[in-house]
């Protein structure tokens, strides 16, 4: 799937096709450079799933847990400080992965070797004042 938008008037559309397109993956990976939006994206699609709590970056706490209307649990993780896998193991990411629940992830590729293979990832670039989404 690839989606293309150019306002942020437009991104909880983008985030309601994403969570109805990826409603059978529990682990999804925001993949993107710097600045490209996974965090704000990530927030609109909270919203879209109905998280009841802020939604703000992990950067230093690593993993901020959110809850959502139903009562499910969102696991919400950047990666970008770690600075390996070990450290990963220890902050108890796989333990959150394996748990079954939802896990949304930011900077994916620091942490390669702990994913699952049915992870989906959504690829987020900016190109010419536009964002295109792309989706495995």
């Amino acid at each position: 799937m690839t989606i293309r938008f150019r306002s942020l008037a437009e991104l909880d559309a983008v985030a309601g096709q994403l969570v109805a397109a990826g409603s059978s993956h529990s682990v999804w990976l925001f993949d993107g450079p710097m600045g490209a939006g996974k965090t704000t994206l990530i927030k609109a699609v909270c919203r879209q799933m109905g998280v009841l709590n802020t939604v703000q970056s992990p950067t230093f706490s690593i993993v901020n847990e959110y809850v959502t209307e139903k009562g499910e649990p969102i696991y919400h993780f950047d990666c970008y400080r770690l600075r390996d896998e070990e450290e990963a193991l220890d902050s108890g990411l796989e333990e959150y992965i394996d748990s079954g629940e939802r896990c949304l992830i930011e900077w994916p590729e620091r942490i390669a070797g702990l994913l699952p293979p049915d992870a989906w990832t959504i690829h987020l670039e900016v190109e010419e004042g536009e964002r295109i989404l792309k989706t495995n």
